[in-house]
């Protein structure tokens, strides 16, 4: 069993103090830790933003990827060996800027994988510009006039591209926020969990006190999270009171166990020593 401290690694952390990956970090490694999961059992994968120095930190197998790519790599990492637990990180922008194609696919599939988004609403490693996530109105050095646009809806965006888990966590919660990491790793199918991740640098409005002011557990009132509609409902939250945890969750095939030819065994457990590929070959000669 390895603890959460011995899944640390020796790379120094860069993210600026007080950052909230911190609080993902602290959440990630307790999670995998409390669910007994041996490091060579786990692959992160990572995009291109402040997220992405998480696969520095964390001792497992990573895998680095070009701005919103995450998904492809972490689904294709997944159908080459589904023992594997695969968990991607992305930040808003990556996930729901260029990545965001790749999302409504993975979540139709249910590819077997957990998509962890840091959302700070800005697009923090180039220092501050307007992320699709930013608030209507949000100043930035690429809207000086403030957002025009309306922001992404990431959980409703789960929801109509058919996650079969879709859940929200807070990174000034690593408590509960470990709770949710775990419920996503042990979920059969695509689990979307966006993560509010306060960025104290560039985004002085959505900080943590903003949050904590507004946040509260589905848990606590007793949401069903097997009806789709309340999960809509719940989606549009956000001002006064804003949601957190498991809106959605509900059991049906993954995308591997749909493929006869690697639903029992792993396609990189498979033997190759008797393939002949000489007629596929010809056949393109």
């Amino acid at each position: 069993m390895v603890s959460a401290k011995e899944l640390k690694t020796y790379a120094k952390i860069t993210w600026c103090p007080g950052c909230g990956n911190f609080g993902i970090y602290t959440a990630l490694r307790r999670g995998l830790a409390e669910l007994n999961l041996e490091p060579e059992s786990v692959v992160l994968v990572s995009g291109i933003g402040c997220h992405a120095k998480m696969v520095d930190y964390v001792n497992t197998n990573s895998f680095y990827v070009i701005h919103g790519r995450v998904l492809p790599v972490a689904s294709a990492i997944k159908l080459a060996n589904h023992e594997l637990t695969v968990i991607g990180h992305a930040g808003d922008g990556d996930a729901y800027g260029i990545g965001i194609g790749h999302l409504s696919h993975a979540c139709r599939r249910n590819i077997d994988i957990v998509y962890i988004v840091h959302n700070n609403m800005v697009y923090g490693l180039t220092t501050g510009q307007t992320a699709p996530t930013s608030q209507q109105g949000y100043v930035s050095k690429t809207s000086p006039f403030g957002e025009l646009a309306l922001p992404i809806n990431p959980i409703a965006q789960g929801l109509a591209s058919d996650a079969s888990m879709v859940a929200r966590g807070f990174a000034g919660d690593p408590k509960h926020l470990t709770e949710l990491i775990k419920e996503c790793i042990r979920h059969k199918g695509f689990a979307l969990l966006d993560v509010l991740q306060p960025c104290v640098t560039f985004n002085r409005i959505n900080t943590y006190r903003f949050y904590r002011e507004r946040v509260y557990k589905l848990e606590d009132e007793n949401h069903d999270y097997t009806d789709k509609m309340k999960a809509f409902q719940k989606a549009y939250e956000w001002g006064d009171r804003i949601p957190i945890g498991v809106f959605y969750k509900v059991e049906r095939p993954t995308y591997h166990e749909g493929l006869p030819q690697i639903s029992k065994v792993p396609l990189s457990r498979q033997r190759i020593e008797d393939v002949d590929i000489s007629d596929l070959i010809r056949s393109f000669t």
